[in-house]
């Protein structure tokens, strides 16, 4: 903002305020004033705070206008290698084991490009969870850091990919995991 010249009012705007301050944001639309929900990273709303403010304005007929910006997942589909005629993004796979092979039991057999966000620290449990589930050889990519200085993406099997990360050891940054369609 400093670099355009912006110098409006900022007001805090995440996760743990998001429920009460939808309320206040929207009072300011009704009485004319204009904001902007900006993000430093991500798409407000796509697996980013944004969907409270979003869906109680359009509630109240406040327009609510978008400025794509970039989006994690969509950057790592278009050059994961992977089909792009059908996919489907889930947001952030469970933090539990057995809930995440729940989810990864759901799509087994699926005919589209499975796409999650996972946490750098549970990367290598999820992994290790696709190898169980899906298969070793079930072809992934992960891709870190998408549209970022020290982007990165990792092509291969789940095995293939596992071992690497576990060779690295510590995992840093944002991920997009993106899992084949069956029989890719």
């Amino acid at each position: 903002l400093d670099r355009y010249g912006v110098a409006k009012p900022l007001v805090s705007y995440h996760e743990h305020n998001e429920a009460s301050r939808a309320e206040d944001l929207v009072r300011e639309l009704e009485q004319g004033k204009r904001i902007a929900l900006v993000t430093d990273a991500g798409m407000p709303g796509i697996s980013d705070p944004g969907f409270r403010l979003i869906s109680l304005a359009v509630k109240r007929g406040m327009p609510v206008i978008p400025i794509p910006g970039a989006s994690a997942f969509l950057a790592a589909l278009a050059a994961s290698g992977l089909p792009m005629d059908s996919f489907r993004f889930h947001g952030f796979l469970p933090s539990r084991s057995g809930q995440r092979r729940k989810v990864l039991e759901s799509i087994r057999s699926s005919n589209e490009t499975e796409i999650f966000y996972e946490a750098p620290h549970r990367l290598e449990d999820s992994l290790a969870d696709i190898v169980e589930v899906l298969g070793a050889s079930r072809p992934l990519v992960v891709a870190r850091e998408m549209t970022k200085f020290h982007e990165e993406f990792l092509r291969g099997s789940a095995r293939e990919i596992l071992g690497v990360l576990a060779a690295r050891g510590d995992i840093k940054g944002e991920v997009t995991l993106l899992i084949a369609k069956l029989d890719e």
